[in-house]
């Protein structure tokens, strides 16, 4: 589904991705966890073309390297961004619009706002209000929603528990875990490593821009790898 072949990012001097090798099949969950200045997100941004990097990616067997953010999303790359970033003084519907933004299918984008709507209950029951009005989890699950509103391939989670209380997280990672048995592909990026490897496949922990462990949360269990950059989690 989507490779990463010698993927780098640099800012100015500073390489923070290095030679990344990664890749992800149809319906598999790909959890990138790591300490803070692993790469995790530039990973995140090259794939989503908003980090400029070198290396090929490819998906479904086309190369999107080169494409543009728009182009991207139009094949199916969706990204859930850290901090949200959703647009606070529209409502929650003009949010989910703006996410089918690139579709013309109205019948389609009217069928996928009911589905996400029943997906997401509290967001029907707040369909009206500023999305800036709503809860650090709400305002979680409309960013999720929003980004399933382009009917992405491929879905990118970046740190979809920041900032948010344990039960809430807990709310997030099965609905998750849900969009995962309906067969979406997911790359997720995030710091609460026993909420990641819940639904993982596979797990890749990022130190200094590049892979330092790649297996199954079980393999990962128990391993030094936990101690030295998830601490112990």
């Amino acid at each position: 589904m989507l490779h990463l072949d010698k993927v780098s990012v640099r800012y100015g001097p500073v390489r923070a991705v290095l030679d990344l090798e990664l890749a992800v099949g149809q319906g598999e969950l790909i959890a990138l966890l790591g300490p803070n200045g692993a790469g995790k997100s530039s990973t995140i941004g090259a794939i989503n073309g908003l980090v400029p990097a070198t290396g090929t990616i490819t998906l479904g067997g086309e190369d999107i390297s080169r494409l543009s953010v728009e182009e991207r999303i139009a094949r199916g790359i969706a990204v859930a961004p850290e901090g949200r970033r959703i647009f606070v003084n529209l409502t929650v519907a003009e949010n989910l619009r703006l996410g089918a933004a690139l579709r013309r299918d109205k019948a389609g984008v009217r069928a996928d706002t009911e589905r996400y709507l029943t997906l997401f209950p509290v967001l029907a029951e707040r369909i009206g209000q500023p999305a800036g009005t709503l809860s650090g989890g709400e305002q979680q699950m409309l960013a999720i929603a929003r980004a399933m509103m382009s009917r992405p391939r491929v879905l990118l989670l970046d740190e979809p528990s920041l900032g948010l209380a344990p039960l809430i997280v807990t709310r997030i990672f099965d609905l998750i875990g849900q969009l995962k048995s309906e067969g979406l592909t997911v790359i997720l990026v995030e710091q609460n490593a026993a909420q990641a490897m819940r639904f993982a496949d596979q797990v890749c922990v990022l130190a200094s821009g590049r892979i330092s462990y790649r297996g199954t949360p079980r393999d990962l269990a128990g391993t030094d790898v936990m101690k030295l950059y998830l601490g112990g989690a």
